[in-house]
């Protein structure tokens, strides 16, 4: 920017990045919403050691207990006494190990795909899918409660970005019908992160039937859980690959390790590892990882008794805090909300169940919409009983909000 100044033009002083990041933290702070980081010294199942105490955790994605599995321990102290702790290199250059080749081909057999290709992380794998397969002047139709990576990458593809409000399938026909010369992909979440509920997977399938779109379903939260042997929330929902040609998933909330990977067609991966920037141009995962993971993959699939425990103590919780008359959203996934409103309340509430021993994750804006703060409670199989009803006891106790009917918003 410039001014006039007599004759003379002045350049305004350049604003300096840092001291508006510092502006906007400062901010943040005095709303009440900055994040702080919380350092765990040890873990011991659900259990936490922070400092000098010991928490109860409702706040883990480690749905299924197999974060800690000694068979988990093993398979990955196995590899890295042979290759070491790094892959030291790209897939594409010398990094593809015969620990990835093998978790690759589990991954593929268990969602019933014909191929699948390892990522660093979920918001890699979703932001190297968007990108290698969107360009501008396509269109990318996506359910207001994505996960914040989807929105991302369809942003960075070029594409235009459509949000249809959650789970509404008559919205979503109608963005795609108002393009019906774009290329097209909609993208959902299997089980919705902060609300824990299931995407209408039957009906978005046969919408993108019926409109010769592409459907990517992101189901970071409902492999491991949902499905028959835990293949997820596409299982569940009875659908194959060609209703959904495009499923990513993460190794790190059910399997406990750490990662991800996208399956498909073996047109689809062949081309991912052409094409997409986040798999070409960083370094493969540790081969000791992908061993741990190919365990992790093998137990979920054989210890059924697993989703028996958590299914059955998601029963107790709910039915627990019907009776209290919390106020509770619809969710049968591990992940139950307890809509709180106000981001003051829902800390406030987080706090007093620290006091009570207990660590609860307390949501606020801008991961949700102002108005929407909650507590978000995630169960595992790692939890006993006893572990539920101590937490309902903590909640009565707190004089909560009573019931009242979720309104979905944008979670970014």
């Amino acid at each position: 920017m410039r001014l006039a100044v007599g004759k003379a033009v002045v350049a305004a002083p350049r604003p300096d990045l840092l001291e508006r990041l510092a502006v906007q933290t400062a901010k943040r702070s005095g709303d009440h919403l900055l994040r702080r980081l919380r350092t765990i010294d040890r873990a011991d199942g659900p259990w936490l050691d922070v400092g000098n105490g010991r928490l109860l955790s409702f706040c883990s994605n480690d749905y299924l207990g197999l974060a800690q599995h000694p068979q988990l321990v093993a398979a990955l102290t196995r590899a890295a006494r042979e290759h070491g702790v790094g892959s030291t290199s790209a897939h594409l250059i010398c990094g593809h190990r015969a620990e990835h080749a093998e978790l690759e081909e589990a991954l593929a057999v268990w969602t019933g795909r014909e191929r699948a290709l390892l990522f660093s992380t979920g918001y890699m794998a979703n932001l190297g899918v968007l990108q290698a397969l969107l360009a501008r002047g396509d269109i990318c139709v996506q359910d207001k409660l994505n996960h914040a990576c989807l929105l991302d990458g369809a942003k960075l593809s070029g594409a235009e970005l459509k949000r249809y409000p959650h789970a509404d399938v008559e919205a979503a026909t109608r963005q795609l019908a108002a393009s019906p010369d774009a290329a097209a992909l909609l993208a959902t979440d299997g089980v919705f992160s902060m609300d824990g509920d299931v995407a209408p997977l039957r009906e978005l399938a046969a919408l993108c039937a019926r409109e010769r779109a592409t459907l990517l379903v992101d189901d970071a939260h409902g492999l491991g859980v949902l499905g028959e042997h835990g293949a997820g929330s596409v299982s569940a929902a009875d659908l194959g690959q060609h209703e959904v040609p495009l499923l990513m998933a993460t190794l790190g909330k059910a399997l406990g390790c750490m990662g991800a990977f996208v399956a498909g067609p073996a047109a689809l991966i062949e081309g991912l590892i052409q094409f997409a920037r986040p798999y070409i141009y960083t370094t493969a995962m540790p081969p000791a990882l992908a061993a741990a993971a190919l365990e992790a993959v093998q137990l979920a699939q054989v210890e059924g008794w697993r989703r028996e425990k958590l299914f059955a103590l998601i029963a107790r919780f709910r039915r627990g805090a019907t009776e209290l008359g919390l106020p509770l959203a619809v969710s049968a996934s591990a992940i139950q909300p307890l809509l709180l409103g106000s981001a003051d309340a829902a800390l406030a509430a987080a706090q007093a169940l620290e006091r009570h021993g207990l660590l609860v994750s307390a949501i606020r804006p801008p991961t949700v919409p102002p108005g929407q703060a909650r507590l978000r409670i995630t169960l595992s199989a790692a939890h006993e009983e006893a572990h539920v009803d101590r937490l309902l006891g903590a909640l009565e106790t707190l004089r909560l909000p009573t019931a009242h009917q979720a309104t979905p918003g944008d979670h970014v």
